[in-house]
Parts: C-alpha cells; structure tokens; sequence
C-alpha cells in the first residue's frame, strides 16, 4: 500500500496564513506596549497640592509658594515665586524645572518627569530630620547661595506622607 503526501502546492497558502498570523501577533505582542510606554512616559502626570508643609527661604517664610506631590513618594514639585524645583529627597537632588513646561489644573499642576532636566543643582548641606510630627529638610542652593528648608508632615508611623 503507497501511503500519499499531500500535493506542496495546497499547502503553500495554509502556511502563509499561519506565518502571517504569527508575525501579526509578534507585532502585537511587542511593537504595542513599546509604543504604549513611549505615551506613558510623554503624558504629564498630576501634582497634587500638599495641604500642610512649612517654606523657609533664609529663614522667612516666602511671600509666593506652593508645594506638590506625586504619587511617587519622595519626590515634590515645590513652586517658589516664578520658579519650580523638583526635589527628590531620596537621592538628596533639586532641579530647576522649566516653568513654561508646568501647567496649572486648578489647585494642581501638570508635569511630566521626562521634562526633568539631566543635572540637578548644586545643594551642598543637604541635611534631613526627623523632628517626629514633621521631617525637617534644609539644603543651600549653590555653594554660597541661599538656604532652602521645608517641613513636611509624617505619618502615624513616621514615614513622609510625600
């Protein structure tokens, strides 16, 4: 008994539907979330108003501020005068943020951290305490600038609340 094989040319357009379904789906399975990412990482994100906090600007409180969190901890987006700073407190680092690039939401603001610029400022004395209803973080900007400090909450359990 001769067994019969299927003739090659009927199985040519089976194959080719098969690999071009493949090849769809390796497109989607790797081209989408890179494009996805690429949206996220443009999208401004949300700052909200921190409700309480204390500014000092060489020991006065300014006349012009506001501060900022995101959902992010340890990273604040503090308004002072015509300025914005972006603080991260973590790695100790300020930056000084466009402020064309900030737009206001109400009593929030709208900035993307793909906006941060690549060298933070100088903040030598960067110091940062616990003073149990508050953590108290003090920093100069420049090497014989001026002395920014800020107050911010803490939790119950003595993690910031930003």
């Amino acid at each position: 008994m001769k067994q019969r094989w299927s003739q090659p040319s009927r199985a040519k357009p089976k194959t080719k539907s098969v690999l071009a379904a493949m090849a769809l789906l390796f497109f989607a399975a790797v081209a989408l979330p890179l494009h996805a990412r690429a949206q996220a990482v443009d999208k401004k994100s949300l700052w909200k108003a921190v409700p309480f906090a204390i500014v000092k600007f060489n020991d006065d409180a300014p006349k012009s501020w506001n501060m900022y969190h995101s959902e992010k901890k340890g990273l604040l987006l503090l308004h002072l005068w015509k300025r914005y700073l972006l603080l991260d407190i973590k790695e100790e680092e300020a930056f000084e943020i466009d402020p064309q690039t900030v737009k206001p939401a109400g009593d929030d603001v709208e900035w993307s951290l793909s906006d941060k610029p690549g060298q933070p400022l100088e903040t030598p004395e960067w110091t940062t305490r616990d003073l149990r209803s508050v953590e108290r973080i003090r920093f100069r900007l420049g090497k014989t600038g001026y002395i920014l400090e800020l107050q911010i909450p803490l939790q119950a359990n003595g993690k910031p609340m930003y």
